[in-house]
């Protein structure tokens, strides 16, 4: 607790993260209870480690938990594009099925000129309701590419949602009302300079927002 009796959570660094064989977890009784306890629209993720998650069982037990959440009725998926292009289309009717909303996303290990992310966001329209790029932003210049991409794709009809990870990533999280995306991840983190991982706590965010009037 800090000073004021308010309740502190602690989120352990992912390497000390407890592991368990797959076959040794329900997987359908894991997604119930995740999305029992988030009285919110759940986007569910299974991020492999080539896009920076931390999933590390194969490619086929991953897509199956994927398939198993969809069939489960959460309210939105984030299927990579780096998916198998049948398998991720198979994911994709089944989603369409079940009423469940797609993030289509792209990981980046480097940050694309403006131009070639809106190329990009506007190729991948199809691919899901939201298509999604994540960048590394290794500079200010960097950062500068995700608000420039976001302003020329303003007027188009895809929705969209771009990021980056690094000093000055937050730059297009926290001005994201006025840039015309659609949707914004933030973090329950409340670590110290989170801003230089490119990433922002939610009520930060909110506070924000409140203070700009966006």
């Amino acid at each position: 607790e800090n000073e004021e009796g308010e309740r502190i959570s602690y989120t352990p660094p992912a390497v000390e993260w407890a592991t368990r064989d797959f076959d040794s977890i329900n997987v359908e009784t894991s997604i119930e209870s995740f999305k029992e306890g988030i009285p919110l629209p759940v986007i569910f993720t299974v991020r492999p480690v080539r896009d920076g998650g931390f999933f590390i069982g194969t490619e086929e037990q991953r897509l199956e938990i994927l398939a198993t959440a969809i069939a489960s009725g959460v309210s939105w998926v984030d299927l990579e594009t780096s998916i198998e292009e049948k398998a991720r289309a198979g994911l994709l009717e089944a989603a369409k099925a079940a009423d469940c909303q797609v993030i289509a996303s792209t990981h980046s290990q480097s940050m694309p000129s403006a131009a070639d992310i809106s190329e990009l966001i506007r190729t991948q329209k199809d691919l899901g309701d939201i298509i999604k790029f994540c960048g590394k932003v290794s500079n200010h210049q960097d950062a500068l590419q995700i608000v420039e991409a976001s302003q020329d794709l303003a007027d188009d009809e895809v929705q969209f949602s771009l990021m980056g990870l690094g000093n000055g990533g937050d730059w297009a999280r926290i001005h994201a009302p006025v840039l015309s995306q659609t949707l914004v991840f933030a973090t329950m983190l409340n670590e110290f300079r989170l801003n230089e991982k490119g990433l922002v706590n939610v009520n930060d965010l909110r506070d924000a927002w409140t203070l700009l009037e966006y």
